[in-house]
């Protein structure tokens, strides 16, 4: 399988593919999470946000955590219409979010054009226990479909997941376990392309290589793009080494 990773901002490259190019859209933005209020969402960084104030990590930052709700949704709105365009027909779009963001993101995947189909929630057992309240121990997936589902595929996938955020090498804040991606890439058919506009350390790609998919990432961080295109060509050449592409720099 083939994939290609893109240095730069999401939306400029999107811009870039053509129509109808890929088969499915699964992506993990920079969704402003952290905090109750716009200004607590705003003033931390990444790392603050999403990492204990005692951990000892050398973890870096990543851009896009700053936005306020309003400007999220507009933007957001834009890289989900962009991803719209350049997806076939019964293409499926899975976007990370949290209970905070859930409303705006789904908001933005109806306006960008997509038939929203559902909320997926992502169970971490391991998540920190809340005083006086409920654990807040889960994530959602939401998703749309361009058109239709195709339903002459012989797939069902399950409506939850349930598994820790990688500890144990870890290279990203806010990484996805493996495991849980390798299923999610399933809503590509087999031998199709999965793209995600926010690759960061490429967990995503390494799934679909996994699963006998191609992918397109976009990274704007050149951090964690040097880690993504190390995590994809070792993915590729273990599954596929024969058959290997990657994109040039994109400034």
């Amino acid at each position: 399988m083939t994939y290609a990773l893109h240095r730069g901002d999401a939306l400029t490259v999107l811009k870039s593919l053509p129509d109808e190019s890929v088969d499915s859209v699964i992506t993990d933005p920079p969704y402003n999470s952290g905090g109750r209020t716009s200004s607590d969402r705003t003033a931390r960084t990444a790392r603050a946000k999403y990492t204990s104030g005692d951990a000892s990590h050398d973890l870096a930052n990543f851009p896009g955590e700053n936005r306020d709700q309003r400007s999220y949704r507009a933007w957001l709105t834009e890289i989900l219409t962009e991803s719209y365009r350049a997806a076939r027909e019964h293409a499926v779009a899975l976007v990370f979010s949290d209970w905070r963001q859930d409303p705006t993101t789904s908001d933005a995947l109806q306006m960008a054009g997509w038939t929203w189909s559902g909320i997926i929630p992502w169970i971490k057992p391991a998540s920190r226990p809340r005083k006086g309240g409920f654990k807040q121990s889960s994530e959602f997936i939401l998703w749309g479909v361009k058109g239709s589902l195709d339903k002459t595929r012989d797939l069902y996938l399950p409506g939850d997941f349930t598994a820790s955020q990688p500890r144990k090498g870890r290279v990203h804040i806010t990484q996805k376990p493996v495991e849980v991606m390798q299923q999610l890439v399933q809503i590509c058919p087999e031998g199709g392309t999965v793209l995600d506009p926010f690759a960061g350390s490429g967990t995503t790609g390494v799934a679909a290589l996994k699963e006998g998919r191609n992918f397109i990432g976009v990274e704007l961080s050149d951090h964690y793009a040097d880690i993504a295109e190390q995590r994809l060509r070792a993915a590729q050449h273990t599954f596929s080494p024969t058959d290997f592409t990657l994109a040039g720099p994109e400034k």
